[in-house]
């Protein structure tokens, strides 16, 4: 029965909540077919080819307080650190040489980057490297902010919604944060013509298997271009350090269940995922995902951007790294590319 379901959703059929949520909790039967066809799906559209993006931490200022993050405004242990504009720039030389043709720039919602200063950034970014790709993930804006950022040259936006669910939203965030602006901004974002992504944690605090099945749904209704999902992780210093850590096993079988759902999406094998288990990014690959985010930031501020404990911040993570990096995909039949990794409209 749980096999058909996924047989169903690979050959284009939506699903309905209870189907998402039966392949959800009886993952045992189906998550090696679940892997074998996200495999297919993701080979259909790109190949064997795994997209790489130079991560630039930029900032860990931060005026949001969320329950879960190691750098919210709250944290009196934070080192706090901003990278100049040419510091920026620098990252993305490196970076260029190094074979990158697409640029994170992530940060905490710091109000030192004003939108004047973050589009200067991204128009010396493209002026460097006109050939290459700008994503930004720089939390909540306004419509005119974002409007300004995608008339600089920002081709994507990375804005994880965490959840779904208005109720668990409020269970992670302060009383000040939205669920309808923070869906708003999705929506702005879409309108004005990015590549969105949207993504969720998986075993955060309060989270259900009927919350898992809800982002499901509200994924595909958005028709995000990319999705990021990594398992929760706690950081010591936050009011959920004390919380449990979601599975790396059932982030992969999500990660299946989404190139499923959207299957030219672009996927992130991320760090979380290969902090919480050592092969986790070999595994995310292997259940569907084509994209991975190495580190481009400075080395000396890499360790002050930790959104949760232990993450990984050297070796392989390190972008410096990249040749071990890729001697790892290769173990898993793909091959990380020299190339902006764009969302795929149409198939091969």
């Amino acid at each position: 029965m749980y096999k058909e379901l996924i047989q169903k959703l690979a050959a284009g059929t939506a699903l309905t909540k209870e189907e998402y949520l039966a392949l959800i909790r009886n993952r045992e039967a189906v998550r090696d077919e679940a892997a074998r066809l996200a495999s297919e799906m993701r080979k259909h559209y790109y190949g064997n080819r795994v997209f790489i993006r130079g991560l630039i931490e930029f900032t860990n200022y931060c005026k949001n307080n969320c329950y879960y993050c190691g750098i919210r405004a709250g944290n009196s242990h934070v080192e706090r650190y901003r990278l100049t504009k040419e510091e920026i720039w620098d990252c993305s030389d490196a970076g260029y040489q190094l074979g990158f043709r697409t640029f994170v720039l992530q940060g905490g919602e710091d109000a030192y980057f004003t939108d004047e200063l973050v589009a200067e950034i991204v128009r010396g970014i493209k002026r460097r490297h006109p050939d290459c790709a700008v994503t930004l993930s720089i939390g909540e804006r306004e419509y005119e902010s974002y409007r300004m950022f995608r008339e600089a040259g920002a081709d994507r936006y990375l804005l994880r919604h965490e959840t779904a669910n208005c109720e668990h939203y409020e269970k992670l965030h302060p009383d000040n944060m939205s669920f309808e602006h923070r869906m708003k901004c999705l929506r702005d974002l879409k309108s004005l013509g990015y590549q969105v992504g949207a993504g969720f944690m998986v075993g955060s605090p309060g989270q259900t298997e009927e919350h898992l099945a809800d982002e499901l749904l509200f994924l595909k209704e958005l028709q995000p271009q990319m999705v990021g999902i990594g398992p929760f992780i706690p950081h010591k210093d936050t009011p959920f350090g004390a919380e449990q850590a979601g599975s790396a096993e059932l982030t992969t079988f999500l990660l299946s269940l989404i190139r499923l759902t959207l299957p030219n999406v672009l996927l992130p094998a991320t760090t979380a995922l290969g902090t919480i288990d050592p092969t986790g990014r070999e595994k995310g690959i292997m259940a569907g995902a084509n994209v991975l985010m190495p580190n481009l930031s400075p080395a000396d501020v890499r360790k002050k951007y930790l959104l949760y404990d232990n993450k990984i911040c050297t070796g392989d993570e390190a972008a410096q790294c990249i040749e071990c990096l890729k001697n790892r995909i290769r173990k898993t039949g793909c091959d990380i590319v020299t190339d902006r990794g764009d969302f795929r409209i149409t198939e091969d």
